[in-house]
């Protein structure tokens, strides 16, 4: 087998919003999340996430991020887009507002963005042999679109399907992994929400998904996965914890993974 070599550095600048994997490199911010990811969020006038767990308009709405020029881009799917200046906010909740037909707040976080798992809140992991293994589960999906319905930050090349399942122990114990000169912890199997039973581009569910997953996943968890974590099956993907030392340090395309072994889980 090939060396597990970090094939794929994705963020997502807006959260629940479009990618940006064409980054090289990213450094580890003092949160534990990745430079750009989920540095903006959406939310309503109750404070709430507006995502793709509760609104399905906001599949159908594209976004681009230009880190150099500072500029956030939208588009509806029946519409024109919109570019704007990351700090002219006002204008952009307007059109969100506008958008949503309701009121709309960006968010920012330079320091760790806005992670699904406040508690490992570090990049999650999956590799690309996964994502193929579970496309395959489901007609007319194809590996670029698991991808984007599951938005992993690190995906790994040179393993074999569910080699991240090896992240991960018990409620008691983590597992160590470096990826390059960078350390984390890898915590559980992250429990899946709706979205990635949904077409990524029009929300529209996918018939009969989540019960394929779950009984897929069931059949083919590997022999290395801890089955402390599965209460049930709709699990996939590696969440992480960030050691301190590990703050600021960057991470490169090419990198080569090593695990390193258990440590306690942290407090």
């Amino acid at each position: 087998m090939s060396t597990p070599t970090l094939e794929r550095i994705v963020v997502y600048p807006v959260k629940s919003l479009d990618p940006h994997d064409t980054l090289e490199r990213v450094e580890v911010r003092p949160d534990g999340g990745l430079t750009y990811d989920r540095t903006f969020a959406m939310v309503d006038a109750d404070g709430d996430y507006v995502n793709g767990k509760n609104d399905r308009r906001v599949h159908r709405l594209r976004s681009w991020f230009d880190p150099k020029a500072g500029r956030l881009t939208f588009r509806p799917a029946d519409g024109e887009p919109a570019a704007f200046d990351v700090e002219d906010r006002e204008a952009i909740e307007a059109w969100l507002a506008d958008h949503f037909d309701e009121p709309v707040t960006l968010r920012y976080d330079e320091t760790g963005g806005f992670p699904d798992d406040t508690l490992a809140s570090g990049p999650t992991v999956i590799s690309e042999a996964t994502l193929e293994a579970v496309a395959g589960w489901f007609d007319g999906i194809d590996a670029a679109e698991m991808e984007r319905r599951l938005r992993p930050n690190l995906v790994v090349s040179g393993v074999e399907a569910f080699w991240e399942d090896r992240l991960y122990e018990d409620e008691e114990t983590a597992v160590a992994f470096r990826v390059g000169d960078a350390e984390f912890l890898g915590s559980n199997p992250c429990q899946r929400c709706v979205v990635p039973t949904r077409d990524p581009d029009t929300g529209a569910e996918t018939p009969g998904f989540r019960e394929t997953f779950v009984r897929k996943r069931e059949e083919t968890l590997p022999e290395w996965a801890s089955e402390d974590w599965f209460d049930h099956y709709f699990r996939l993907m590696v969440n992480t914890f960030v050691p301190e030392a590990t703050v600021g340090a960057e991470l490169r395309v090419g990198d080569e993974l090593e695990i390193l072994g258990e440590r306690p889980y942290p407090a």
